[in-house]
């Protein structure tokens, strides 16, 4: 049998709101040693993901300590629900060009479980 997503993710993830302070992105980073931050919303809903990337290319605008979350997110975030084998991941990471993927859990509510 085929792993799924749900068989390898981390359980749990840290989120912030649009409204965070990229500062307190950066230190939540930091602090959890993650490279992304998915974004959600006040019902949980994933809006975007903030990763170390963007935070480097913000970092050279002189106001950054001030500039918020919705500011640096990528608001197209590929997702998977926990139930997909394993390979539809990766395929999805390769077609994407990206190195994490946000595991969410299945629609309705589609909240963030895990970043992988």
């Amino acid at each position: 049998m085929d792993k799924t997503v749900g068989d390898v993710m981390h359980r749990g993830v840290t989120t912030c709101r649009p409204d965070a302070l990229l500062s307190d992105v950066a230190h939540w980073m930091h602090k959890d040693d993650i490279s992304a931050i998915p974004v959600t919303d006040a019902e949980g809903f994933l809006v975007g993901i903030v990763t170390r990337t963007d935070l480097v290319t913000l970092r050279v605008h002189e106001l950054w300590r001030e500039m918020r979350a919705e500011h640096a997110m990528t608001r197209a975030v590929v997702t998977i629900p926990p139930d997909q084998p394993l390979y539809a991941a990766i395929g999805l990471m390769n077609e994407h060009h990206i190195h994490r993927i946000v595991v969410v859990e299945p629609c309705p509510s589609g909240h963030p479980m895990s970043l992988r």
